[in-house]
């Protein structure tokens, strides 16, 4: 008799713990959610994989955020084929001029685009901040980036100060860049 309670009761601690397991790996999975939530909270979480090198785009350099340390930076992830993109285009422009003033930039990291239709869309809309191709989209992953555009302000510290999951306006841009550039 005691077999017959033992077995079904291993059986379902086994089954409670995958379970469990699971559920764990899910959360540990979810970047998005944390980022967002420690942003919306005040809080300031270091940016993820800050030390991945990427590919430049055209004749930019290989950089990784890194690389930029001591700087604040404007992290765009983008597409020449994203509407939000062409709308948002103008105040990133505006946020390089006002970041280069104090040492910083805007670092756009294209998303799934290919390199040619990238390079036309700077010139199309006169972008002249460094990008890089994140070709297979770590970086992006990383921020849980998977709908475009998405805008990450980046203080001095390499912790992100603000995040914007759609297109970002000129206002609410550079009230975050005085905001990183007072920290």
């Amino acid at each position: 008799m005691k077999r017959r309670i033992i077995g079904p009761l291993v059986a379902i601690i086994a089954a409670a713990s995958i379970v469990a397991l699971l559920a764990f790996g899910v959360a540990q999975k979810a970047p998005n959610g944390t980022l967002d939530d420690a942003v919306k909270a005040g809080r300031r979480p270091v940016a993820p994989d800050a030390s991945l090198v990427l590919k430049g785009l055209g004749s930019d350099p290989a950089r990784s955020l890194a690389s930029f340390r001591g700087r604040v930076v404007v992290l765009n992830f983008w597409a020449s084929w994203c509407t939000g993109c062409i709308g948002e285009a103008s105040a990133l422009a505006h946020a390089q001029q006002v970041l280069a003033r104090h040492g910083g930039t805007v670092l756009g990291a294209t998303y799934q685009d290919v390199p040619s239709d990238s390079q036309a869309f700077l010139r199309r809309h006169h972008l002249d901040y460094p990008n890089v191709i994140d070709s297979d989209i770590k970086l992006a992953t990383a921020f849980a980036t998977n709908e475009l555009p998405e805008t990450f302000v980046i203080d001095r510290h390499g912790r992100i100060v603000a995040i914007s999951r759609g297109q970002v306006s000129d206002a609410v841009l550079n009230r975050w860049i005085t905001k990183a550039l007072a920290s």
